[in-house]
């Protein structure tokens, strides 16, 4: 979220319900249409709350995927700009900034500073909103692998067996 006067200093952030396992994530459509509604009726307009992407990466790289680039063009192409960031596990950021009109988006130079406390930190109130509003799922098995434990071999005169 920003103010209206200054729509580029993020004042707060805020988790909708969502889905994620280490590699995907799916939002909840309802709680994303009621946090719109929600901030409409608090006066803001989605310039000041639905412009900035701000989301995570289970690995060391916070270059964003073709997934990212994709999701970034569709649901924020039509805004005059946006942003999107991300935060990699070990603290590595990426942000960058596309302007209605230009074919390529602007890379922003950002970082975060998790050191020091300031007086809106509130760690146990941002655990109960994580908690709240993230489910986490494991990733589905790839294949069963008790098919492949039953699975005879079949090995032909032009890949034979070498013993080791």
């Amino acid at each position: 979220m920003t103010e209206a006067a200054d729509p580029w200093f993020v004042t707060d952030i805020v988790l909708v319900k969502q889905t994620c396992t280490d590699v995907t994530v799916a939002f909840d459509d309802a709680a994303v249409a009621d946090y719109f509604d929600d901030q409409i009726d608090a006066g803001r307009h989605p310039e000041q709350f639905g412009r900035i992407w701000i989301h995570t990466h289970p690995g060391i790289s916070a270059r964003s995927s073709q997934v990212d680039v994709e999701t970034f063009a569709r649901v924020f192409g039509n805004c005059d700009w946006a942003v999107m960031f991300i935060l990699a596990r070990n603290g590595a950021t990426y942000a960058e900034l596309k302007h209605a009109g230009r074919p390529k988006a602007e890379k922003l130079s950002v970082g975060i500073d998790f050191k020091p406390e300031f007086a809106a930190s509130d760690q146990s109130s941002w655990e109960a909103e994580y908690l709240e509003c993230v489910r986490e799922e494991p990733l589905p098995p790839l294949w069963d692998l008790a098919e492949w434990l039953d699975y005879e071999f079949a090995y032909s005169e032009q890949w034979p067996v070498f013993p080791i």
